[in-house]
């Protein structure tokens, strides 16, 4: 696909229509790839993570867990057993666990940029002051853990020797499980492998590679500095709450970094059309032509996880409604928005049926001035798609949402 640099005579351009920054944004999260008819090989998807920078975990699996999700709708189906080894085995792997954009995957090359978040957070500050004070109050306890991984593991909470009650003041945790939090935020262990999604704790010298415990901790400015570009590359245009949310960073260290990484020249001030915020281009980003793709998108996918930003750039208003009462629910239960070019044209609650061995869309609902017939028959094959990926035998629209019918028809014709 060719491109069309982001300069004009005199410099970059200063002003960009609303549509601009969506090509860009598409472009710089890895949209524009071309989407092959059989198994993604590793290397492609791998690409695609580290474009993206990271992959954010989350326990719900309604249709798969919702690592496995971004690689899929960028480049469609892979190898889920030979991403597993990538990111969890000890002998393949090239991926930690970390706080980043919550709960997250990383390449290891990043494991120096967090350094300075396991400082703070062995220091109790910030998210990790109730982990820290219940290492402080029990000093032998966390002693006696950290020598049981030494000892025997990988370990999960429930594997250790005395792991305690559930109960308390930490989402139900058990002192094991508190103790081992505590060491992984702070960087004495980290997640070994996960058992379905259990976290399995061990060192942090025998799962982080040598070369990479080698490199130099940087300073604590030089790390968000790097954390903000690495940010700004992958959202291509942004404001600033974009950008600091990608990582959770503190507001006075991103300000900070936001300044300087003006001043050489990585973000660039620009203006968009209808955005009331200041909007920032990454020094290289690309703004093709057009984006041509299509895409069922996690509700933790990097495109869409800060709302805001997502009604910004497509006028797309997402809540996830997991956490809602079923009777207050407005789209469903795990809603995945559909892109289809450059737009979001429909959302999508989708279950993985797997005694049923179906793929079932529970409601679907249309975002107005769609070409339906377009949409519904670009949703069908997207659908197959997934259900081919994840094993399943069958598609199966319910009757729910102002887009269920044609979709029926789209996915069964012969029962239209």
């Amino acid at each position: 696909m060719a491109n069309n640099l982001l300069s004009v005579p005199g410099g970059m351009m200063d002003t960009l229509s609303n549509t601009q920054a969506r090509r860009i944004a598409l472009v710089a999260q890895g949209f524009d790839a071309r989407r092959g008819t059989g198994t993604t090989a590793w290397p492609r998807l791998d690409a695609a993570i580290r474009q993206m920078g990271l992959l954010q975990l989350d326990s719900v699996n309604a249709i798969v867990r919702t690592h496995y999700m971004p690689g899929f709708s960028r480049l469609g189906a892979y190898d889920t057993g030979q991403f597993e080894r990538r990111v969890f085995s000890r002998k393949h792997r090239q991926y930690f666990e970390y706080w980043a954009h919550e709960a997250s995957l990383l390449p290891f090359e990043l494991e120096p940029l967090m350094r300075w978040r396991m400082d703070r957070a062995a220091r109790g500050e910030g998210l990790y002051k109730s982990l820290a004070r219940f290492a402080a109050e029990n000093p032998d306890y966390m002693a006696a853990v950290l020598r049981e991984v030494e000892l025997h593991g990988p370990l999960s909470a429930s594997e250790l020797s005395d792991p305690g009650e559930r109960g308390g003041p930490w989402w139900g945790w058990n002192k094991g499980k508190i103790a081992l939090e505590y060491l992984f935020w702070a960087g004495r262990v980290t997640t070994a492998e996960r058992r379905g999604f259990e976290r399995v704790y061990d060192l942090r010298e025998r799962v982080i590679p040598a070369d990479i415990q080698a490199i130099p901790t940087p300073a604590e400015a030089d790390a968000v500095r790097a954390l903000v570009a690495l940010s700004a590359r992958a959202h291509g245009i942004a404001a600033a709450t974009d950008l600091r949310d990608y990582f959770r960073l503190p507001v006075a260290d991103f300000k900070r970094a936001l300044a300087e990484l003006q001043e050489d020249g990585t973000l660039v001030p620009v203006s968009v059309d209808g955005w009331t915020q200041q909007a920032f281009l990454h020094r290289d980003a690309r703004l093709p032509g057009r984006v041509s793709c299509r895409a069922l998108l996690s509700p933790f996918d990097p495109l869409v996880w800060e709302r805001d930003r997502t009604e910004r750039l497509f006028g797309f208003h997402y809540r996830i409604e997991i956490y809602v009462p079923e009777p207050k629910r407005v789209y469903g239960y795990y809603v995945l928005p559909f892109l289809m070019d450059e737009k979001l044209v429909a959302r999508l609650d989708m279950r993985a049926n797997r005694q049923e061995s179906r793929l079932e869309v529970r409601a679907a609902h249309a975002e107005p001035r769609i070409n339906r017939g377009k949409v519904c028959a670009a949703l069908a094959d997207e659908l197959r798609h997934m259900a081919d990926w994840l094993g399943l035998s069958d598609v199966l629209v319910f009757d729910r949402g102002d887009l269920a019918a044609s979709l029926q028809v789209a996915v069964h014709p012969k029962h239209g």
